[in-house]
């Protein structure tokens, strides 16, 4: 069965930094695109970034380029999120996506307060 589990979320304050892991099981990882979401509370998720099978192609939405930062290690079966430069506005749920599917994790929670 398909599982993603994301690990690494917490409070951190306003400009720091925290690096989110998914791992992945029950499917060929390197074959598929991972993308991260976030939600948070009283608005729709949205897409963070994404990145391609062989790590060869990210993109991010605009509110996080520059600051985040998406990488796959195809070995571990584990795609990362760094978050740089923290802002308020980044506290959400955190949720790692496979592909152009319907597999999600459970999610874990950011919280940038100072």
């Amino acid at each position: 069965q398909v599982q993603l589990v994301e690990s690494g979320g917490g409070l951190v304050q306003p400009g720091g930094s925290l690096r989110l892991s998914c791992v992945s099981s029950g499917f060929i990882f390197s074959s598929y695109g991972m993308s991260w979401y976030r939600q948070a509370p009283g608005k729709e998720r949205e897409l963070v970034g994404y990145i391609s099978s062989t790590g060869g192609f990210t993109n991010y939405a605009d509110s996080v380029k520059g600051r985040f930062t998406i990488s796959r290690d195809n070995a571990k079966n584990t795609v990362y999120l760094q978050m740089n430069s923290l802002k308020s506005e980044d506290t959400a749920m955190y949720y790692c996506k496979r592909g152009s599917s319907d597999y999600w994790g459970q999610g874990t929670q950011v919280t940038v307060s100072s």
